[in-house]
């Protein structure tokens, strides 16, 4: 038995829920991660769960026999390149799982393919890599998924990071340790 791959699955505008009951009828693993998101009406205050990435949900499975899901009510077409569907890496899914699990506050990102990129030492996240960001005041852990260009965005104690890699250039530049600040120009090399 080949171990099956975790591909992300476009599906229609709030159909996720729909196509992740299906898929999972007919025995499919499938992870659709959430978030609490606080929303007002006129007349009341809710707290809903959403998906974290709408429109997608992960489906792990064996492309040969992928018809199957391609047919489910919902489903639009497996992410990739192309007409060739591409596997999402199994660290991310597991970054994006552990912290679902872990009972921090997070909430959906905009994707960020530079930045500084660090690693939790302790605590819930310990062992995950990011990039760090400050957000009123509070430092964010941002977790990607590159095949979607979709973050998500974790508060964390600062102190619980550790820097991995050089900053990258031209971009952001970290003078302290508890401020990020943006460069008009490019650093000089």
């Amino acid at each position: 038995m080949t171990h099956d791959l975790w591909y992300a699955l476009k599906v229609r505008p709030r159909f996720e829920w729909v196509v992740a009951a299906s898929l999972s009828n007919k025995g499919y693993d499938l992870f659709l991660p959430t978030y609490k998101s606080k929303r007002r009406w006129t007349d009341r205050t809710k707290i809903l769960d959403l998906p974290l990435f709408p429109g997608y949900l992960f489906c792990q499975l064996d492309l040969r026999t992928r018809l199957p899901v391609l047919m489910t009510p919902g489903v639009s077409s497996i992410v990739g390149v192309g007409r060739n569907p591409q596997p999402v890496d199994e660290a991310e899914i597991e970054a994006i799982r552990t912290v679902v699990q872990s009972g921090v506050v997070y909430e959906p990102y905009a994707y960020l393919p530079v930045g500084q990129s660090v690693q939790v030492e302790d605590g819930a996240l310990c062992g995950l890599t990011g990039i760090v960001t400050n957000h009123k005041n509070d430092s964010r852990l941002i977790i990607s998924v590159s095949l979607l260009m979709r973050s998500v965005s974790v508060e964390i104690d600062r102190s619980l990071l550790k820097p991995i890699g050089n900053a990258p250039q031209g971009r952001f530049v970290i003078p302290e340790p508890d401020m990020m600040t943006p460069v008009t120009s490019p650093l000089p090399s």
